[in-house]
């Protein structure tokens, strides 16, 4: 099979990153395995879990098994809510590290800041994250769903910027004050939830862009994002659909496509997830 070309965005500590991957959220485990596997044959190489998702196991038993040598694989994953504190953080780290197979990681998030939750101390985590990347178990670090004031505290009391920020971004939620104030600071922008959860999909604007470009809405959305410079890892199990969503770099929107699409924004309305500044669910 020839593989689409995928680019490559460069960080700031160095390396680049694949600019399309495959997302796992809400991936059963009986099924990581497989939809894993159909990425990797399609030429995705970027893969994105979490230890909150369940399914780090099954991840790296399809990176294992795939005989892709892994400096060739981008692998990202996330602290889960309960493991803030130091010592749950590096135990978790290190549980990831086996269930996934490998000696590193390309890339380790906190996942959500929990401003309510452990006293609102967040800059205790991130240090233990800049343990990490000290000693190379972590290629890069970065956060997940941090507000720009969240981000100020870390640059501020840390002075270690992130290299990275995931966070909910469609046209619904563009998010482009966070995403402005990354840019600022050298810190690159993922977009998870890029289809908006698939309801953007039935917008009817949206829906006449793809028809009028020939493309799926799902494309049409997906190319705005790469257009934009963000990162993006939708997650499909259907390999059809996979191939579909990757199939997005042989075509360019017109101005005027990416007019409408600017258009959409809803600010806070068009939140598919939670909030940042509120979400305080904790598990392990």
């Amino acid at each position: 099979m020839t593989h689409i070309a995928i680019p490559d965005i460069a960080l700031r500590e160095g390396g680049s990153i694949p600019q399309f991957g495959i997302g796992t959220y809400q991936v059963a485990p009986a099924e990581t395995v497989a939809t894993v596997r159909s990425a990797l044959e399609i030429g995705i190489r970027h893969i994105d879990t979490a230890q909150m998702y369940g399914n780090e196991a099954e991840v790296g038993r399809a990176i294992a098994e795939s005989g892709i040598a892994r400096d060739d694989m981008f692998l990202t994953t996330k602290l889960n809510n309960g493991n803030h504190a130091p010592d749950d953080a590096r135990r978790s780290f290190e549980r990831s590290l086996r269930d996934l197979r490998t000696d590193y990681v390309d890339l380790f998030l906190i996942h959500w800041p929990l401003p309510t939750r452990y006293g609102g101390d967040f800059v205790t985590t991130w240090r233990v994250l800049t343990e990490f990347a000290a000693d190379g178990r972590a290629r890069h670090i970065g956060v997940s769903n941090f507000q720009i004031p969240h981000l100020r505290r870390l640059i501020d009391e840390v002075g270690v910027v992130p290299e990275i920020n995931q966070i909910e971004a469609h046209p619904y939620l563009p998010n482009n004050d966070v995403r402005d104030f990354g840019a600022g600071h050298g810190i690159l922008t993922q977009a998870w939830s890029p289809l908006a959860r698939g309801a953007i999909l039935d917008d009817p604007q949206v829906r006449a862009l793809a028809e009028d470009l020939g493309r799926t809405p799902a494309q049409v959305v997906l190319r705005w994002a790469i257009e934009r410079g963000d990162v993006i890892f939708p997650k499909s199990v259907h390999p059809e659909r996979q191939l579909e969503n990757l199939s997005i770099f042989d075509f360019s929107l017109p101005p005027t496509a990416r007019e409408v699409l600017d258009g959409l924004d809803r600010g806070e309305a068009g939140r598919q997830g939670s909030h940042p500044d509120t979400m305080d669910l904790i598990t392990r």
